[in-house]
């Protein structure tokens, strides 16, 4: 699958559930209105529709949510796909998760051929972790970690950086995880969905971030990519990566490779856009996949050339309405 800008999509990512065991606030509202769970594709349209795109060349199939272990019986999910990892059709199966059910899962995910995974944590500290999550249980997650890292997957840790409450605390977030052989991306606050208070006063830039660890650390720019729109760099004094996404700094659209389903089956093409293309229709509309590639294609020739995220004290509103966990991590 090409774009209009000659952009090869290789790279799906699929939300299985908008439902989340945590709340994190720049995220989600606290009271959060979920779908229905009769609206949300069943785990066998999710298979058919993932293996749909992977016949058409996707090598990359990222599950998240919401947070994805919470849906009843993903493993099945995850089990089904991995076929495709077996015949050579996939090069990669992985997850996007909170951590908070990973203890349970672990083993299972790296028995479906599941090598790499995700973690989102934004911070060490118990009680911050708690007042960001609203309800989160920190012990948990790290358990969860260690049981991944013990199952033989190779975990990432990904961190919202977010003013005056976590950047001061990531040079020593980059020390634990370079410290467990994890590395750790930092991403920028994204004007997505309503929630209380501002974005203005959670944005912080990475460049700003990025100066100060310049400041203490010895950071070399990485030419590699794994496919995503991080860009690394390497840091001398503890021997790891660290990731930049910068959706709002700096836009990373010329390189995009990838699309992204909801758990209703809607295809977005474009994070930070409200393009949106039914794909659940074409696929109960036939037993066969003829209605649905010819919806990809019509979707796919309409990808925009990038975003224009804006967060200022003018636009302190959401770019997209829907929130992230609705679009798929």
């Amino acid at each position: 699958m090409t774009d209009p800008f000659g952009r090869n999509i290789s790279y799906l990512r699929v939300s299985v559930t908008d439902r989340c065991d945590l709340r994190c606030f720049y995220c989600m509202s606290e009271d959060m209105t979920f779908l229905p769970k009769a609206d949300l594709l069943t785990l066998e349209e999710l298979d058919r529709l993932c293996s749909a795109f992977i016949a058409k060349g996707v090598r990359k199939l990222r599950l998240t949510g919401g947070e994805p272990l919470v849906r009843r019986n993903v493993i099945s999910l995850f089990r089904s796909l991995s076929r495709h990892l077996e015949s050579g059709a996939l090069s990669e199966l992985t997850l996007t998760t909170n951590g908070s059910q990973l203890a349970n899962f672990a083993g299972q995910l790296a028995e479906c051929g599941v090598k790499r995974i995700n973690v989102s944590l934004d911070t060490l500290d118990p009680d911050k972790f708690r007042s960001i999550t609203r309800w989160g249980d920190l012990p948990k997650v790290l358990a969860g970690i260690e049981a991944a890292r013990e199952a033989g997957m190779k975990v990432k840790i990904n961190a919202v950086a977010l003013k005056n409450i976590n950047e001061d605390e990531i040079p020593s977030l980059m020390e634990w995880a370079h410290g467990k052989d994890m590395d750790l991306t930092l991403i920028e606050v994204m004007p997505m969905g309503d929630i209380a208070g501002g974005r203005i006063d959670q944005y912080v830039p990475l460049s700003m971030l990025r100066s100060r660890l310049a400041a203490k650390y010895t950071l070399t720019d990485l030419s590699e990519t794994t496919g995503g729109p991080a860009r690394y760099v390497s840091v001398s004094e503890t021997g790891g990566k660290l990731g930049f996404i910068t959706p709002m700094t700096h836009n990373f659209c010329e390189s995009c490779n990838r699309v992204r389903i909801t758990c209703t089956g809607t295809l977005h093409t474009c994070l930070g856009h409200e393009d949106a293309a039914d794909l659940r229709k074409p696929l109960r509309a036939s037993s066969d996949n003829e209605f649905l590639a010819a919806a990809i294609d019509r979707a796919i020739a309409l990808k925009p050339k990038g975003h224009d995220f804006i967060i200022d004290r003018r636009h302190n509103r959401p770019s997209v309405s829907r929130h992230m966990s609705v679009t798929g991590g």
